[in-house]
This record gives structure tokens, C-alpha cells and sequence, in this order.
């Protein structure tokens, strides 16, 4: 790889660590701020029927489940960054298979650790 496509790639890993971090600060600020009421849209304080507090409950484990996945994408693009720049003439190797990762896949995926 190229010092010009590893800069590329060093861009494309910053914006990705803005959006996602982006994502995540309001996926969990949203969260904290609104009340349970507020979230799931009821008119009242108590759900009016069962299914009502399943849906609240389902709804709030997607938005941890989102933020969990959101949390672990920055971690491995903070671990691509750092890779990067401790040793980069090895970004963009693939850690199984020792063979460079295709750069379509790098240009979707510029985290990507492995040719799969």
C-alpha cells in the first residue's frame, strides 16, 4: 500500500470515528433524556395493556443493543488508527492470511483486520 492510499484510508477512518461516535452520543443521549412515558409515546405513566410495556421493553433493548454495536465498531477503528500509525507498512494486511486486504474491501470497511 501507498503512503497516498494509507492517508486516504487514515481520512476514511477519521470519518467513519466522527459518524459512529456521532451515532452514539445520540443514540445515547436521547436515552438518558427522555422519560420512559416519552419513549414509548403513551399518554400516561402506566402502559395500558401488556403488549405496551413489551413493545417499551423491546424498543429500549434495540437502543442498547445499538449502542453496544456502535460502541464496538469505535473501538475497532480506534484499533485501525492505531495500527496505522505503530506500523504502517503492515495496515491493510490481513491478520490470518499475512496477503495484503483488497482495497474495495478497505473502502467499504477500513477497519477491516482480515481478507473476509
Amino acid at each position: 500500500m501507498t503512503k497516498v492510499q494509507r492517508r486516504h484510508f487514515e481520512r476514511r477512518l477519521l470519518e467513519e470515528r466522527a459518524d459512529t461516535l456521532g451515532l452514539l452520543n445520540r443514540t445515547t443521549s436521547e436515552a438518558a433524556s427522555q422519560n420512559e412515558q416519552d419513549r414509548a409515546g403513551d399518554l400516561s405513566q402506566w402502559p395500558t395493556h401488556m403488549a405496551d410495556r413489551g413493545t417499551d421493553t423491546i424498543g429500549e433493548e434495540i437502543t442498547a443493543s445499538n449502542a453496544t454495536r456502535l460502541s464496538l465498531e469505535l473501538a475497532d477503528i480506534d484499533a485501525a488508527l492505531e495500527r496505522m500509525h505503530e506500523n504502517p507498512e503492515r495496515f491493510g494486511i490481513c491478520e490470518d492470511t499475512g496477503r495484503p486486504i483488497p482495497l474495495q474491501r478497505l473502502e467499504i470497511i477500513p477497519w477491516a483486520r482480515t481478507c473476509r
